[in-house]
């Protein structure tokens, strides 16, 4: 539900317990006060742990009987990774939970002492005068198919970057020990290459080695395309190779090794995104999001991992705000300073949009047309990035029509919004 924050407020009533609990590794602090700001009793110091948990819940339990309060909102500072497993567990028990924002929490401590002085008790505190005012939000937690996917793109961008670390070394060794390689196979991904850098053979090795020897270790993945030419090419630039010939043995155990590491990658990146592919496949709308000129399947996978289920949101701009895209402006009478957007929420879903936005401005027609209106109209026209930005958010409230309503993505609809656009001459 999205409360605006006079909402939040006339939710707290005499009756309610508010709890602020400030995140840390090991060990939490809370503290709780009523909608009028009382404080009671003294803070809860408790391990992030099953029985701290428990601990927790008969000290909120005491405080609630003592006070008559009969319903109870907690609320946290989402520090890193660490408020999630009590958020979880406090949700599984039914209980309200909420989350304030960190940077507020930060400016608002010098209220009550006029001191920036920061400790855990003090920051428990601020977090229930924060949650008191109304501000705060309701988290979106994945469960179910959304969780599995938050979890798998994770994975799977974490494979890829030890992937490309493993290219990198490669690229490396081939530089050091054998830099004509390349001139031989100009792609040492290519699967003959591959082969050859298994047998973790230095340029003198090679040049010993018998021709029908490496044809025949190339041969046990490519059966055609490769005959004894590209061997004695090979063998012919490693007799005049440059490479360092010191520490050749470490030198020879180091390529086994990158290349052992290279293949197990790709298995795991094949079998995770195999998984993510399972889960995308039954989710509504997906089919609709990809059959978008320019958006592919790991855009809309790592998109829903982000945002989750596209059912918990009223409005696009919900999510246009999850993203950190929306305007921040600053004005004072007649002064108008520069109008920014606010990069708060989820950089990696801000992050996947930009990366997105580029290709699709050059090869989908119709955000081709849009940027070119954006950059070359007479009234107010906008500069490249502000364009890219515009256009991110037109991509979201696209993605959250195509997806939430399952229709198919109109090119022709979606110029048609533009004021005064001229639908032909962008054809």
């Amino acid at each position: 539900m999205n409360y605006k924050q006079n909402d939040k407020i006339l939710q707290l009533t005499d009756k309610t317990l508010i709890v602020g609990i400030d995140i840390a590794k090991e060990r939490h602090v809370a503290r709780a006060q009523d909608y009028r700001g009382i404080q009671f009793g003294k803070a809860l110091y408790f391990e992030n742990s099953f029985e701290g948990f428990q601990n927790l819940m008969s000290w909120k339990g005491e405080l609630a009987t003592q006070n008559q309060k009969s319903n109870t909102i907690i609320g946290m500072e989402p520090t890193g990774h660490y408020w999630l497993p009590l958020a979880y567990w406090l949700m599984e028990k039914q209980h309200k939970v909420v989350i304030v924002n960190p940077a507020h929490v930060k400016k608002s401590k010098e209220l009550d002492d006029n001191s920036p002085t920061k400790n855990d008790v003090k920051d428990a505190k601020v977090i229930s005068r924060l949650i008191q005012d109304g501000r705060y939000s309701e988290p979106h937690l994945p469960e179910g198919i959304y969780a599995e996917l938050r979890e798998g793109m994770n994975m799977y961008e974490q494979l890829m970057k030890d992937l490309q670390a493993v290219q990198g070394r490669v690229h490396q060794w081939i530089d050091r020990y054998f830099p004509e390689y390349t001139t031989v196979f100009a792609d040492w991904e290519g699967k003959a290459s591959i082969q050859v850098l298994k047998m973790g053979l230095i340029p003198e090795e090679i040049t010993e080695m018998n021709e029908t020897q490496i044809l025949s270790e190339i041969r046990k993945e490519v059966k055609k395309g490769i005959g004894l030419k590209k061997v004695r090419q090979l063998k012919e630039v490693a007799v005049h190779s440059i490479g360092i010939k010191e520490g050749r043995a470490m030198a020879r155990k180091k390529i086994q090794t990158l290349m052992d590491q290279y293949a197990l990658l790709h298995e795991r990146i094949s079998e995770v995104w195999e998984m993510i592919e399972g889960l995308t496949s039954m989710i509504p709308g997906v089919k609709e999001m990809t059959d978008i000129k320019g958006v592919g399947d790991i855009t809309i996978a790592s998109f829903l991992a982000e945002v989750g289920d596209l059912n918990q949101y009223n409005h696009p701009e919900q999510i246009i705000k999850l993203a950190g895209l929306n305007l921040k402006l600053a004005t004072s009478g007649k002064w108008k300073g520069k109008t920014v957007i606010t990069k708060r929420g989820r950089p990696k879903l801000r992050a996947l949009l930009f990366k997105v936005i580029l290709p699709l401005v050059n090869h989908n027609p119709a955000f081709k047309a849009l940027h070119k209106y954006f950059t070359t109209r007479k009234e107010n026209p906008l500069k490249k990035k502000q364009s890219l930005i515009a256009l991110c958010c037109k991509l979201i409230r696209i993605l959250f029509t195509v997806g939430k309503k399952q229709v198919a993505f109109s090119p022709e609809k979606m110029l048609s919004d533009i004021p005064h656009f001229n639908l032909q001459k962008a054809a």
